[in-house]
């Protein structure tokens, strides 16, 4: 029986080419991944290690915060350094601070991606050098006026040592000499950024406090015991700093590597396993149809002697050789996937470590026995029918038909399935939240299923429907390729199967990702009166010399910024938005439903609707907070001066910044919003370009913009699962393709006969790829349905939470969908078609 499974591995290497191609698509998806993730991880773990080579302890400074989002860092003074350096073997200590910079090519363009976008000091040691930078050029900044800058900056910039550069960090843009240009391994130069090296002095004064560090690094000499060393710097850091051995801060990095690459991992799996199961159904569907062509061959095999279990046997051991050799080849694709990724992150500016391919055993281990333990259960149902054909069917050559009874039964347990997956959607949809989400997945599942068994129910009366439209309008070929689409339900139903998944998935994102879209949209239509929204490129805090400067603009007419801050009430610190008063109502629509915002100008609050409504306040009521940064803070008595209607642009507590300012030391101004004389005209940016002495480290946004970057970003995402979805697709069209190549095998005859009767060859190419089409958008619509259905249900256990939210079913899009599948059908049937139309007729007719 083996010699028999392989004979006939080897007799039908062309009908299982599709399924061996589902299998090597679906193995090297797993296996690229893992690869990948093991790579990267391994890659930046080794980087991570080597940045505390030859440290032993490392110190980080307290923080406090400040406001929403905000931190104050206290810091490490320069006199714990001095303290920490006379210790008994300590040879160096070394203080660093960072923040944000931003560096100007010659056109005035930020170089970099804002949040990557980083400045530091350059601390050179008693031998004169960073030991955490080589230089290419030149040297470190040794005064005030100089900078260093990074190789891909400054190559980006066209800079050479001695070229005047200029740099935003959050205040005014300065202009600095280049002193010299260096490689690093620094995260942010490899995320595709930018690194800037000032004087000590300088980065103490623009990112924290004269005479202050954010963290040190203490090295040591040979032998001396890294927790002995970290008992001995404790006692000397300040109150509320913390140190931890450089091996064990190391170790830490490590984990939180391995934790976020886990998640990305999973993501990328979780598609591998999606392209997996929809390669089942191919799978299924090709052991069906050979087990099928060889009724005759089986039934003599079972007169000769052979028992059920060996004819069982000898197909499960031919989807063993089938899955073994293509998990074998998809695998060394896999390899060439995770190459390929890593040059593919590395094209869009990013930099990753450098470090050797890792392949672990249990990558290996998992792609093969995912591959063939899919191909070897997807061949089961096949194998098993195999094993009940009787020996008297070797005296017919009609294959044997399913009976009414096993259809019965099918669509019996199909329904009951569906009803339950439908009836656990619906609960979850009614229960909302987190488990109403877990049950809508439950039910989805469980309804896929459902549909899946009762698709070949599904297909007659379906495509029923078009058997007319097809017959007017291709005449003879429409006839048959209707009467040909549901020849044999189980098949087609098989073959649709795959692609209504895939569309299922697809449509399902497309439906929620456009209606939250569009309900972001009118979010901030609603909410938004101003013209201009100026902020950071990297999202942090601005200087008050910014909104200083902004207020001078020609053409302003309301300006105010949206300064985060926090206020305990009751015990909780709530968010709290800082505005100008007069001004916050021309550029946010900000409308009272009781009192008076002209009372934010007397010192009052502004408390939202829903949370006035949660807690019972109402105009006119005290408020007792506490405010500032200061320790202890400072008890205020205030009075809720107006009740306003909520704005998601503003925080629940709106106070002026005349009220907050002298509390805080340094105001954290996240946003500038700004109304304009003349509205969005190229006049008025021009204006608040010049009034920011063209910084590149500030972005100044229309409403589109606004707009677009809410958008963008679930478009982007959108782009993100297609591509992922696209390997489930792609299997699915082998599928099709696959199924018109098993039928036009196995109705040569039929085909023979057709083309003697007068059949032309162009009209059987028509009939295949029509049948295709057929075939495919039967399969699309079943997916349009379930994932419309589905993304319902999703978005009503959060519409809630999201303003102004309502399902918007994206017919452009659902329409193209479809489309694509008609396209996917005429693709699919190019070889089949070809092949069929090709046949010499009197060989066909003479096919058994």
């Amino acid at each position: 029986m083996f010699r028999t499974a392989l004979r006939n591995v080897l007799a039908h290497k062309a009908r299982l080419l599709m399924t061996a191609l589902a299998v090597m698509l679906g193995v090297a998806f797993v296996s690229g991944t893992l690869v990948f993730t093991d790579t990267l991880g391994n890659a930046f773990s080794k980087q991570s290690a080597k940045s505390y080579d030859g440290i032993a302890v490392v110190a980080n400074g307290s923080t406090s915060e400040i406001g929403a989002g905000a931190e104050k860092e206290e810091g490490i003074p320069s006199a714990a350094l001095e303290k920490i350096e006379k210790l008994d073997g300590v040879t160096d200590v070394t203080g660093r601070v960072s923040g944000f910079a931003g560096v100007a090519d010659p056109s005035g363009k930020l170089i970099g991606s804002g949040w990557a976008n980083k400045g530091g000091n350059y601390a050179p040691g008693k031998d004169g050098k960073d030991a955490a930078y080589d230089f290419a050029k030149g040297s470190g900044p040794a005064q005030a006026g100089q900078i260093a800058l990074d190789k891909d900056t400054a190559t980006k910039g066209k800079y050479e040592v001695g070229d005047t550069v200029r740099v935003a960090t959050n205040g005014p843009v300065q202009e600095y000499k280049l002193s010299g240009i260096f490689t690093t391994e620094d995260g942010a130069v490899n995320a595709g950024g930018s690194l800037v090296l000032f004087d000590t002095a300088v980065a103490q004064k623009l990112y924290l406090k004269p005479g202050f560090y954010q963290d040190i690094t203490v090295s040591a000499t040979p032998g001396t015991s890294d927790a002995k060393l970290l008992a001995a710097v404790e006692p000397l850091l300040p109150e509320g700093a913390a140190a931890q051995t450089a091996q064990k801060l190391a170790d830490q990095e490590a984990k939180d590597i391995e934790s976020e690459l886990s998640a990305v991992n999973n993501m990328l799996l979780a598609f591998a396993a999606i392209a997996l199961f929809v390669g089942t159904f191919l799978i299924a569907n090709t052991f069906t149809m050979l087990v099928a062509q060889r009724t005759k061959e089986l039934a003599l095999l079972r007169a000769v002697g052979a028992s059920r279990r060996q004819v069982k046997r000898s197909v499960i051991l031919e989807a063993l050789v089938v899955g073994l050799l293509s998990s074998i080849v998809g695998f060394v694709l896999g390899l060439g996937l995770a190459v390929g990724l890593r040059s593919a992150i590395s094209n869009f500016g990013a930099k990753l470590p450098n470090g050797p391919l890792v392949v672990s055993p249990t990558a290996v281990l998992a792609a093969l026995a995912v591959g063939v333990l899919i191909t070897v259960l997807a061949a089961w149902l096949p194998a098993r029918r195999a094993a009940k054909i009787a020996p008297v069917a070797a005296m017919s050559s009609v294959h044997a038909v399913a009976s009414t009874k096993s259809l019965v039964v099918r669509n019996t347990i199909g329904s009951i399935i569906t009803a339950a997956g439908a009836g656990a959607i619906l609960a979850g949809a009614s229960t909302g939240g987190n488990d109403g989400r877990l049950m809508i997945g439950a039910g989805a599942f469980l309804t896929l299923i459902g549909v899946i068994i009762l698709i070949p129910l599904l297909s007659r009366p379906m495509i029923a429907v078009v058997k007319p439209l097809l017959q007017r309008m291709f005449g003879v070929a429409g006839k048959l390729a209707g009467q040909n689409a549901v020849r044999n339900p189980r098949r087609t139903g098989a073959t649709a199967s795959a692609l209504a998944i895939g569309l299922t998935l697809v449509t399902g994102l497309t439906v929620i990702g456009v209606t939250l879209g569009q309900a972001i949209d009118r979010v901030t239509t609603d909410n938004v009166r101003g013209d201009y929204l100026v902020s950071m490129a990297n999202g942090g805090s601005m200087d008050r010399s910014a909104l200083e400067a902004l207020q001078k603009a020609k053409g302003v007419e309301a300006i105010t910024p949206q300064q985060a801050m926090d206020m305990e009430i009751k015990g909780e610190d709530r968010a709290v938005s800082a505005v100008t008063p007069g001004d916050v109502e021309k550029v946010f629509a900000m409308e009272a439903i009781s009192g008076s915002l002209s009372t934010l100008a007397d010192g009052q609050v502004a408390i939202a609707e829903s949370v006035a409504k949660d807690n019972g306040w109402k105009a006119g009521d005290p408020l007792a907070v506490k405010i500032g940064d200061g320790e202890p803070r400072k008890s205020l008595n205030l009075t809720v001066g107006a009740i306003y209607k909520n704005n998601e642009f503003l925080s629940p507590f709106v106070v002026s910044t005349k009220l907050a300012d002298p509390h805080y030391e340094k105001p954290y101004i996240a946003e500038i919003w700004l109304k304009m004389d003349g509205g969005e005209t190229k006049a008025n940016e021009q204006s608040l370009v010049n009034a920011l002495g063209d910084n590149p480290g500030m972005n100044i946004m229309d409403r589109q913009d606004i707009r677009n970057m809410f958008g963008g970003m679930i478009n982007t995402m959108l782009y993100m699962m297609y591509g992922l979805l696209g390997m489930a697709l792609i299997i699915a069209v082998l599928g099709v393709v696959n199924t018109l190549a098993m039928s036009v095998f196995e109705r040569q005859q039929e085909i023979g006969m057709l083309r003697a009767i007068g059949l032309d060859r162009a009209k059987v190419k028509r009939m295949i790829r029509l049948e295709a089409i057929v075939i495919s958008l039967f399969g699309a619509v079943i997916g349009v349905v379930l994932g419309s259905f589905l993304a319902w249900a999703i978005g009503e256990t959060f519409k809630s939470s999201i303003p102004n939210y309502e399902l918007v079913i994206p017919m452009d899009r659902i329409g193209l969908f479809l489309l694509l599948a008609g396209v996917v059908g005429v693709l699919a049937a190019l070889w089949p078609a070809r092949s069929a139309a090709r046949l010499n007729m009197l060989t066909a007719i003479k096919t058994e």
